[in-house]
């Protein structure tokens, strides 16, 4: 279990979250696990949020889970890009020239 406590002026926040793990860790070991698995991912859905700026209005059936599964490829491609880029710079110059598209999609082509 992990207890959490955020103070925010006058206001005082605690939570508290359990985990399950097949391993005895010490303490230090096991804070740890837990910040490197948040850490992945709050900035898994950070890039998400910031590089997918259209709002997606995929409602019907599976049609959300389906689109979320897209997105991820997508974003993975994005990431093994070689060059400098950002990661949002990557995306918009992928959508407006077909060479740099292909580059990324280099290995998936038939």
């Amino acid at each position: 279990m992990v207890e959490s406590r955020i103070e925010r002026g006058d206001k005082i926040e605690s939570e508290r979250r359990s985990y399950i793990s097949s391993r005895a860790l010490s303490a230090a070991a096991f804070a740890h696990a837990v910040r490197s698995h948040w850490a992945i991912e709050n900035n898994l859905h950070w890039t998400l949020d910031v590089t997918s700026t259209r709002i997606s209005r995929v409602y019907a059936r599976h049609g959300a889970k389906n689109m979320a599964v897209v997105r991820h490829f997508a974003l993975n491609l994005v990431r093994q890009a070689t060059d400098k880029r950002s990661i949002k710079r990557r995306r918009k110059r992928a959508s407006w020239d077909p060479e740099y598209l292909l580059q990324i999609l280099g290995p998936l082509r038939c």
